[in-house]
């Protein structure tokens, strides 16, 4: 199974979450490529089987500016080369702004749903009043997630 892991961040916390999964994932036996400021283009060359979102939150719950042109562009296509794949969201966000925490997390969760993507756990949500490691503190979901996908992956047709 191949995973593709793509991010959005402002100050580098969620690139940080990603890059920690990535190696996580592939000691796990997970085969991953890590994209940060990509575009479709390269996402579907990746010829991803699985995927995983990792974002930060920016604004009044928006996505960072580095993920935008990926989400519009998937928002825009919905590519049918996606549909039906496992997949997961690691949100990260600041508790302090009640309605729009990990909102980010949130349009990327909508988007998966639309695209049809499987989500094999639910979204994980990082919140940055209650640690400074994101990364550690997500290392138990992102072990689950690779036992998911390496359990997909052998009940799959």
């Amino acid at each position: 199974m191949k995973l593709v892991v793509f991010s959005g961040t402002v100050y580098g916390a969620a690139e940080e979450v990603a890059r920690h999964a990535v190696a996580r994932l592939q000691h796990a036996g997970v085969q991953c490529q890590y994209f940060n400021r990509t575009q479709l283009s390269e996402l579907l060359a990746a010829e991803p089987q699985a995927l995983l979102a990792v974002t930060s939150t920016t604004g009044l719950g928006e996505l960072p500016d580095d993920l935008v042109p990926l989400y519009s562009e998937l928002s825009a296509q919905l590519p049918t080369a996606l549909r039906g794949l496992p997949g997961g969201i690691i949100g990260l966000g600041d508790s302090s702004y009640d309605d729009s925490f990990c909102g980010g997390g949130e349009l990327i969760n909508e988007l998966f749903e639309e695209l049809g993507i499987v989500q094999l756990l639910p979204r994980l949500r990082l919140d940055a009043c209650e640690t400074v490691t994101p990364e550690t503190d997500a290392e138990p979901w992102i072990d689950q997630f690779a036992a998911a996908l390496l359990q997909y992956t052998n009940v799959a047709p």
